[in-house]
Order: structure tokens, then sequence, then C-alpha cells
């Protein structure tokens, strides 16, 4: 007889080990079936090992201005093995307080590699051995992978993507990275920093799309500065190699041709969903992902799916929010899925944040708004700190002077830009956000300050 529980997740990622622990607090008898390692990609091979390394950029630059500061400290020399092990025993330390609290939920773990079928019976294949077990209902959180587009003689070039660049034992001198999208200009910080020339080759007419216009040149600017070079409007034709050298060709719209010669090249233009757990089942599909509704179930009755594999925001925080919802419908209890505030990062120097609304969906919305932006060069902390790079700007709606959406560039703005979150989350006014005492001093006053500029009233602009 088949061992039975009350909801299986597949797939141990922040969408599916979050899920699991929520479905056994609500009293369910839970099985997590993992294929790797728990934490999926965003512990093994995205957020956390890349942060991880883009705090050593930031230290390796603060070592490098500090010497403008009248600090001097000799020759800078690094350990890129001694990086690599850091982040490493980073990853380890994670992945076993997940482990930890999957055992204190008494959540049974296995680790292979599952597909369900309608019946919600889940095979398990451990490579010499196999498992089925029968699931009441069914979380599918089986992630993503890195999209390789058909560039002419990619197949014979050893090319990295975000899963295998970890992977490096050695510094390169050089590296392209093929897109200017969040995974593309992070890299492009690390790689900077540990003095590597770096080329990023962007198609569409500006780095980072998806986030505001000034963030986009600002960031170009800066990337520039550190001696990266942004190229825009370029497609990669051709990738080739000839011993350790590969050679990347590109071309302009206007037909005008490049060839960059490298060591190393990152291909870094998006993800595509990892569907091999459901390959037995005529689920519903939205385009090449998963179609689900508000409370995360599919087309087939008692089998839910979140993050990456259905699509929207590829975000971490929000697979976690999603395996909530999916693991509180799974227990038996009604509960919708709400994406009005989700708060977006990018861990580049300066930081990068944004939540709510841009100007372009206001737009497109025909909401009357008005916007207004305020820079950190009137900030004394960051003066202070000689980080003054960056900008506040808010988007508010004009009649109630309720806030749509916040932008932010600068140093630690991923850490403020839940203070923004929350003002959007609870229908906050501009005029709240003015009156609300910000400590001084802080990088954080810049939302003071901009919401007083947007009703002319502001002190330092």
């Amino acid at each position: 007889m088949m061992d039975r529980y009350d909801v299986v997740v597949i797939g141990g990622g922040p969408g599916g080990y979050v899920a699991a622990i929520r479905a056994s607090q609500l009293g369910c008898t839970v099985a997590l079936v993992e294929s790797e390692h728990l934490g999926g990609t965003c512990l093994n091979r995205g957020c956390i090992p890349s942060k991880t390394l883009l705090r050593h950029a930031e230290v390796i630059e603060q070592i490098e201005q500090a010497k403008s500061w009248g600090i001097e400290t000799g020759s800078l020399t690094f350990s890129f093995e001694k990086m690599m092990k850091r982040k490493d025993k980073v990853i380890q330390t994670l992945r076993s307080g997940i482990t930890g609290l999957l055992k204190k939920g008494n959540i049974t773990f296995f680790n292979g590699q599952a597909t369900v079928d309608e019946k919600k019976c889940v095979s398990i294949d451990f490579g010499s051995e196999k498992k089925v077990i029968q699931a009441g209902k069914v979380i599918i959180a089986t992630g993503g992978k890195p999209f390789v587009p058909p560039i002419s003689g990619v197949e014979k070039v050893d090319f990295h993507t975000s899963d295998t660049i970890f992977q490096l034992t050695e510094i390169p001198k050089s590296i392209v990275i093929v897109g200017g999208g969040v995974i593309g200009v992070e890299f492009a910080s690390i790689f900077a920093s540990l003095h590597v020339d770096v080329t990023i080759v962007e198609m569409g007419d500006r780095i980072v799309p998806s986030e505001d216009p000034d963030v986009s040149q600002l960031l170009h600017k800066i990337l520039n500065n550190k001696n990266i070079r942004v190229l825009t409007n370029k497609k990669v034709e051709s990738i080739s190699q000839q011993d350790k050298l590969k050679r990347v060709l590109i071309e302009s719209k206007d037909g005008v041709k490049e060839q960059i010669e490298c060591e190393e090249v990152l291909i870094a233009v998006g993800r595509k969903p990892n569907l091999s757990a459901i390959e037995k089942l005529p689920i519903q599909m939205d385009g090449p992902f998963v179609e689900v509704n508000k409370s995360m179930e599919t087309n087939i009755d008692g089998i839910y799916a979140v993050g990456d594999i259905t699509g929207g925001w590829q975000l971490a925080h929000v697979a976690s929010a999603e395996g909530l919802v999916a693991a509180e419908n799974a227990a038996g209890h009604k509960k919708e899925m709400d994406y009005k505030v989700i708060p977006r990062c990018i861990y580049t120097a300066p930081e990068i944040a944004s939540v709510g609304m841009s100007e372009k969906q206001a737009s497109q919305n025909n909401i009357p708004y008005r916007v207004e932006k305020y820079a950190l060069l009137g900030n004394g902390k960051a003066v202070a700190m000689d980080d003054t790079q960056g900008f506040v700007k808010i988007i508010v709606e004009e009649q109630y002077g309720e806030i749509l959406g916040v932008v932010m560039m600068g140093a630690h703005v991923t850490e403020m830009i839940s203070q923004a979150s929350a003002f959007i989350y609870l229908e906050g006014t501009v005029d709240e956000l003015a009156k609300m005492i910000q400590p001084h001093p802080a990088l954080s006053e810049m939302l003071f300050e901009v919401a007083n500029s947007w009703l002319g009233r502001g002190v330092h602009s």
C-alpha cells in the first residue's frame, strides 16, 4: 500500500518549501520532493550566491574609494577561491536552516525527480529506485531554468548561464554578458569589481528595461564610469570559440557589425519554466507557463502551481507569497493572491528598488497622476557616506494624493522600499508620508523630502 499525504509539494525552492511549512502548520500531512538541493534556484544559483559576491564587490569598491578619504591599505589583493568558499558556506548554512524547518514541521522530504498524474499519484525517481506516493492535493513549485536563445554557434561554445557561472574557479580577464536585465547588470557589477573587462550586450534600447527609464539612464552612466562597456540596440549574431578565447559577433539595428573577444560568455536573457513534473497532466497553459486562478489552482481540481512556472513576477518573494496562498487553499481555507504591492530590487551599486505602478501603467489605466523626483545629492547621510548617486521618484494620484508607485535608486534602498510598500498597501497618501517624521541623518529622509516637494513644501529641494 502506497504512502498517502494530504499535500505533496514538488519543488523545494522559496515557493515550495514555504508552501510545505504552511500546509503543515494548518494540520496537513505533508511531503516535499526536490530533485536537487533545498532552496531552489534562489538559494543555490541565484539570489543568495549573487548577493554574497555582490557584498564582496561592495567591500572591494569601498576599500578603493577609501583612499580618497585618507585611509590607505596598501596594495589590494583578493582570493577568488576564498570568496567562492565563503559563498558555498553561506549557501550550506541556509540549506541546513531549511532542513531544520522541515524536520520541525514533521514534513517528509524526498530527494528525487517527481512526476504527477491526474489521480495525484506522485512518482519519485531516486536514480537507483523509484517510489510512488498518493497526494490529496499537489502543489507544483518546480521553478524555471535559464533560457538560451538560438544564437548561431552557441552549442559549440563553453558558455555560462546563471546556473553555471558560480562554478568558476578563477577570475577571467574578460567577459561578455548577453542581456542587460537584472541578472546581467548584477554580474557585471561583480566582475567589474574584480577588475575584469566587462561588456554588456542588450538587444533593447536600454538596460533593465522593466524599470523606470530614469533608472536605466543613470545606471548606464554609472556602469560606464566603472569601465563596464554597455551596448544597447545590439543583437548577438553568433558566438565561436578558438582555444580559450570566445568571439562574440554583434550587430546593431543599422547593420554595423563588431566582433568582441573574451575569455567567458554569460548568457542572461531570461528564464523558462521547468515543466518536467507535469508532462503527464492535461494542464491548461498560458503561453509557456502554467495557468492558475487567484487561488493558485490549475484547471485540474486540487493541483496548484506557484512561482516561476506560472510566469508573472519571477521573484523569490512572490513565489513564497504564492506558496502560502496555495497551501491555505490546499488545506481547505479560502485565500486569493494579491499582486498590488510587489517590491522589486536590483542589487547593483547603487541599489535599485521600486514598488507599485510605473508612470506608464498609470497612463495606461487613465489615472491622472503627477510625479516628483528628489536627488540624493541633497541628503546629509548620503553626503557623509560619499555615496550620493541616486534619487527617489514618487508617482501620486492627483485628486486624492494616493501614492501609486515609488522608484528609489541609491545606497541601501532595497532595505527602504518596504516603507513605500507599506504606504501603498495601506492606500496611504502623499500628505501622510510628508507628515511622517524620519530619523536624521538617514537615507530614508529622501521619502520625506520627495513627499513634501510633491506638495510644494520641499525643505531641502
